[in-house]
């Protein structure tokens, strides 16, 4: 171990000739279309439980009927850790692009699922079981998808300019969900309200498992990586959990800590957000969405603009500006965003926390790249973050249910602002990876 913390001793990237720009976008481009399809369907769900919610949990009222849609949102998440650890595995062995192919094959199985799930009425108690097993099937899809897709684009980036090129990961995640909306927006104007109550919110997830077969088919067409080519030329050591954790413990938990903080915040100011907006701040249904979608898009657009950035200052000091932003704003601006009567402001108020967590967004992925060695890296990058992502991302929705349901909302904004201090506190023991990356491709 040398004095910056990079493990001299770990197998490294062999030093390969760097692609043509062409190329290059080529690479980018095709890792980021599958990456949006797989966040389109893991967000159809948050965007429509309000619709689809009383067909599975017909019994109490919107909260309590949330609450039980939040609480399978979360089971979901339980489910990534599990679909980290055998992707991850399974992309540092037989490549990134197989792993990628089959994590969108899963995705799509996911949505059909739910397109096609009888509700309450049909079949009674088995129907929430179906629910639950569809997002099971989503939940082991995008686990598998973070760390394969996230390692293959920082690997395809190039060292100038790896923060830009690496952002269009979170460029598609947020894309995702904008198309959820986009969708959610369009059936809301053109379709009469008592049918997309009623059988309308199935289409989205129809939508959903045709966009997969597609990207399926696009993967199927992608190159592989020149790290992974290279590592397995060179012989490195077959990628294992105890290869993992007895190597870089470090790198595992600082990983874990920063997605805690990274997600909470995220669930927080954007999938809970629109409910937040309508059953806390007032707003009608299809309000809330247009505010949510007019900030997700420049929280989309600032993505390449922060990844630009940490090329110029550093990466480790943009993840530290958003944990320590985000846990001095939290309260103030959730407080004020359930005070508002304006759309405009809660527009405004909402933006503004999504522009702050862009120093985390952008980059996110690429620092958890560039800490680990080419035969470990998808597993490095896939199980902490799935880890942190489904204790904290996935019980976020639940959390400020249950902070709301027991009258003390403003707990929420606390433990948001909480867990961000703490993963800030990671983020001043980062190491600059601008310098000392793991990934040596130029």
């Amino acid at each position: 171990m040398s004095e910056t913390g990079v493990d001299t001793q770990a197998p490294r990237d062999i030093l390969t000739p760097g692609l043509t720009p062409l190329a290059r976008a080529k690479a980018i481009l095709g890792g980021s279309a599958g990456n949006l399809v797989e966040w389109y369907d893991w967000f159809a769900y948050s965007s429509f439980a309000l619709y689809f919610a009383p067909h599975f949990f017909p019994k109490g009222d919107q909260t309590a009927q949330l609450l039980q849609a939040a609480a399978i949102f979360a089971v979901g998440f339980l489910a990534r850790p599990v679909g980290a650890w055998l992707m991850g595995l399974y992309a540092d062995r037989a490549g990134r692009k197989a792993a990628l192919t089959l994590a969108v094959a899963m995705m799509c199985a996911g949505s059909l699922l739910i397109a096609v799930a009888p509700d309450h009425a049909a079949i009674g108690a088995a129907a929430p079981l179906i629910l639950l097993l569809a997002r099971l099937l989503q939940g082991l899809s995008v686990g598998g998808e973070y760390g394969a897709s996230a390692t293959y684009m920082s690997e395809m980036a190039g060292r100038a300019r790896r923060g830009f090129w690496s952002s269009f990961q979170y460029v598609t995640l947020i894309m995702g969900q904008l198309v959820a909306l986009a969708v959610l927006i369009l059936l809301q104007q053109f379709m009469d309200k008592a049918d997309l109550e009623a059988w309308g919110w199935r289409i989205p997830f129809v939508i959903g498992a045709g966009l997969a077969v597609v990207v399926f088919w696009i993967r199927s067409g992608l190159e592989e990586s020149p790290s992974f080519l290279a590592g397995q030329a060179e012989g490195a050591p077959r990628s294992t959990t105890m290869l993992l954790f007895v190597n870089y413990p470090r790198e595992s938990a600082m990983i874990f800590v920063l997605t805690a903080g990274g997600s909470l915040a995220f669930y927080a100011y954007t999938t809970y957000m629109q409910k937040f907006l309508v059953n806390t701040a007032g707003f009608a249904k299809d309000t809330a969405t247009a505010i949510t979608a007019a900030a997700l898009f420049l929280y989309m657009c600032a993505q390449p603009l922060f990844g630009w950035m940490s090329d110029k200052v550093g990466r480790h000091r943009t993840i530290a500006f958003a944990f320590a932003g985000g846990a001095l704003a939290t309260y103030p601006v959730m407080s004020a965003i359930a005070r508002s009567e304006a759309p405009m402001a809660a527009f405004g108020l909402m933006t503004f926390l999504l522009v702050i967590l862009s120093g985390y967004t952008s980059v996110s992925a690429v620092v958890k790249a560039e800490l680990f060695p080419a035969h470990v890296r998808a597993l490095g990058v896939a199980l902490p973050y799935a880890m942190g992502n489904a204790i904290f991302g996935g019980t976020a929705e639940y959390a400020a249910l249950w902070f709301k349901k027991e009258g003390m909302e403003s707990g929420y904004y606390i433990y948001v602002s909480v867990i961000m201090t703490l993963a800030f506190l990671v983020a001043l023991r980062l190491r600059n990876t601008n310098r000392e990356s793991l990934i040596t491709e130029d």
